[in-house]
């Protein structure tokens, strides 16, 4: 048998159908293999029928596992994530006989492979080769998911079969206003300790922090949104609203404060009264399968231009409504990083679908990867991978420029993708400065790679951003995103557009009136200071 599976192991991108003598059909044993070296890595497998049957294979070896993810969207339920996420052994499973297509995929930087198998009265052996397009640890980027909602004994086999290097599972989560997490509805393993989890050198759990996604007050069912909590050391005891005590606790621990999705009704008013590090820019209505979340808690501002009543769109309306939300933001001076997570455990994704990607470029260690995230040396990926500087410089970058001159900057980089991006746009201030049309040429990796560099006016104080779009089959996108690079002008900060103040004073007048005589008086006194910071934002609009 051995040497068997060293011939099947020197047959690149074999199906082979093995006679058997002793069972009746339905027998499928398989090897998933680095294509380069044929070592068995871990990874994620799909086998559905002809018929549209689900099926979950289970580890061959004894020291393998397997982890089971059933996930169907109550919105649409064609929305389904249907696979199991395997560790770096064979696997095997019983099928009944007829077709099945097995797809195999591992996080973003291995091709996704598709084989199709007749299962008979034969045993089928398959060996399935993913080629890996890129490796982003060699040049010195690693991966995170900063919204994840699974236990921390399917962690470690999930964020290998990712290749997803941190993982922040919400083991604290809470739903109901003033309620401590401590005492939270929907926690995951509340016991676990302070102390960080090495699955491998490199890739590791932090396992210590909380969601507050609030739904009801009271007894009455009235949404509020959600904001994360990530890397703190104790339990919350204070619930929320009020926001600023919370805020408080995270700072004293070190945590970092993330933003979920903006159009939570609260979200705006989080912004200024909590001082919130992170904004999820790559966020947990984008998945690998159908989008459906096509109607939204707040509609976009008029000035963003999308198309509809602000209420409702495509998927690439979200993704642009999330970019120019973050604009807003950032032109009115809150200077956040972006962030990635997809709520795996809770959506039909997969986990690290979405990603944030932190350079560490003397190696990977948890603390220079936070370190890295919170200053902003990142970009946030679905699916190409975005290299860019600004004058040499990785994002994150803040540079004192004198007043009174147009400095010009050049902007450069490359992008690599598994499938052909098809614009490559430079923002700045908010506004896309450049639109440029790349001419991808495959690489020695057989992916796609264009490089390109443009140069920049800057006048004034200013930030500039690269992402490039990745249009997918059946109307779909995937996209990246970098972080900000920063142009002061001391003593005179970029002046937002009125249209933009005005958005972000209508969210919060908004939220006042809807939540007078339901919110305790703290926590109307927070919007109430979120408005006052706003408003006098608004005095230096242009």
């Amino acid at each position: 048998m051995n040497r068997l599976n060293r011939v099947l192991r020197s047959l690149p991108f074999a199906l082979l159908l093995v006679p058997g003598t002793h069972l009746q059909g339905a027998t499928v044993n398989g090897e998933i293999v680095d294509s380069r070296d044929g070592w068995l890595i871990p990874a994620r497998l799909y086998i559905q029928s002809d018929d549209g049957r689900w099926f979950f294979a289970e580890s061959a070896s004894a020291d393998g596992s397997a982890i089971r993810y059933e996930k169907r969207n109550w919105i649409n339920t064609n929305a389904v994530e249907m696979h199991v996420t395997l560790s770096a052994h064979p696997f095997g499973i019983e099928l009944p006989p007829g077709g099945y297509t097995f797809t195999v995929e591992r996080g973003k930087e291995y091709r996704p492979l598709i084989r199709r198998a007749e299962v008979t009265a034969e045993p089928v052996q398959l060996r399935l080769p993913l080629h890996r397009w890129i490796d982003m640890g060699r040049r010195g980027w690693f991966s995170g998911d900063t919204h994840v909602h699974r236990p921390l004994d399917d962690l470690h086999n999930v964020v290998l079969a990712e290749d997803l290097n941190v993982a922040f599972p919400l083991t604290y989560w809470v739903t109901k206003a003033f309620t401590p997490p401590a005492q939270g509805d929907k926690n995951l393993d509340p016991g676990a300790r302070a102390e960080l989890v090495r699955v491998d050198p490199t890739h590791v759990i932090w396992p210590r922090n909380t969601e507050w996604e609030i739904f009801t007050v009271g007894d009455q069912r009235h949404h509020l949104g959600a904001v994360f909590a990530l890397g703190h050391k104790t339990a919350f005891t204070l619930g929320a609203p009020p926001v600023t005590p919370v805020a408080e606790q995270a700072r004293r621990e070190g945590a970092l404060l993330d933003l979920d999705k903006h159009d939570w009704p609260w979200s705006m008013a989080l912004v200024p009264v909590m001082g919130v590090d992170l904004y999820e820019l790559a966020n947990n209505h984008i998945w690998r399968t159908e989008f459906v979340f096509s109607k939204w808690n707040s509609a976009a501002g008029n000035f963003m231009g999308l198309p509809g009543d602000g209420w409702s769109g495509t998927e690439r309306d979200w993704i642009e409504y999330g970019c120019r939300n973050y604009y807003t933001l950032l032109d009115c001076g809150f200077r956040l990083r972006p962030s990635a997570g997809t709520a795996n455990g809770v959506h039909p994704v997969p986990l690290g679908f979405g990603r944030v990607y932190v350079q560490c470029p003397l190696g990977f260690s948890y603390n220079a990867w936070l370190r890295g995230l919170n200053e902003g040396r990142s970009f946030v990926t679905t699916g190409p991978m975005l290299f860019a500087t600004v004058n040499g410089r990785q994002p994150g970058t803040r540079v004192d420029i004198e007043p009174g001159k147009v400095r010009r900057v050049e902007v450069a980089g490359t992008v690599i993708s598994d499938e052909p991006v098809n614009a490559i746009e430079i923002i700045v201030n908010g506004n896309v400065a450049h639109r440029l049309t790349p001419e991808p040429r495959k690489n020695r990796d057989e992916a796609n790679e264009t490089k390109f560099r443009q140069t920049v006016e800057l006048n004034g104080s200013s930030w500039v951003a690269v992402r490039c779009w990745e249009p997918r089959a059946g109307g779909r996108i995937r996209f990246a995103h970098t972080a900000p690079w920063f142009f002061d002008v001391p003593g005179a900060p970029l002046r937002p557009r009125r249209d933009e103040i005005d958005f972000l004073i209508s969210r919060v007048r908004e939220q006042i009136e809807r939540n007078s005589g339901v919110l305790p008086a703290e926590a109307m006194a927070e919007y109430r200071k979120a408005l006052a910071i706003y408003e006098d934002i608004a005095r230096q609009a242009r």
